[in-house]
């Protein structure tokens, strides 16, 4: 096991510094039902990053936006194998190259997901490409950076009448919110990343 996913898995040992984040509209949560897996792929580097997609502007859910790689649960698999083959579909990410280093608690999403992610350690400059169907293009983000609860800004917009709150984390003109920032904001409350 490599020193990096040592670090965190030792840090996932630890319980969430704070109860996990599970965004507004509680009714709707509770309809959640379609189970969803995500990797979260952190480069081994001196300082290490965050793999992260921007979705093509034509899909249904979510267009445009920034993602993990990941999707649907099939029969059958597991999170972490439902991770590993999406981030294998949409990067070209090899699961092989992939050392799994555990999961952090689900994120009940607005859409009706359970949505899983799953952390893993990845070597730094791998040959990824995205699915040109799916992803826009992707790109890394410093892992200090998103997990520094200074750089998680609270934010809230009307949706369906009623203000909704959700975080949002701005870098180098990229605008990370949603589900995926509360996955991050999970993330760093379990890890306490120093």
């Amino acid at each position: 096991m490599s020193a990096l996913a040592q670090r965190l898995r030792a840090a996932l040992a630890s319980p969430p510094a704070e109860p996990p984040l599970q965004g507004d509209f509680p009714e709707l949560r509770a309809k959640a039902s379609k189970q969803a897996a995500v990797l979260i792929a952190v480069t081994a580097r001196a300082d290490p990053g965050v793999i992260l997609t921007v979705r093509r502007e034509h899909l249904r859910m979510h267009a445009g936006q920034i993602a993990f790689p990941g999707g649907r649960v099939e029969d059958g698999e597991d999170a972490p194998v439902a991770a590993l083959r999406e981030a294998q579909e949409e990067i070209l990410l090899d699961p092989a190259a992939v050392e799994i280093v555990g999961a952090i608690e689900p994120y009940r999403t607005v859409t009706g997901y359970i949505v899983t992610p799953v952390l893993g350690v990845v070597p730094p400059d791998l040959p990824l490409r995205p699915h040109e169907q799916e992803v826009a293009e992707l790109f890394e983000v410093p892992l200090a950076f998103v997990l520094n609860p200074a750089n998680q800004h609270r934010a809230s917009m009307l949706l369906q009448g009623r203000e909704r709150h959700y975080y949002e984390i701005l870098w180098n003109g990229r605008r990370i919110w949603g589900a995926t920032a509360a996955m991050i904001v999970n993330l760093s409350r379990r890890l306490q990343w120093r």
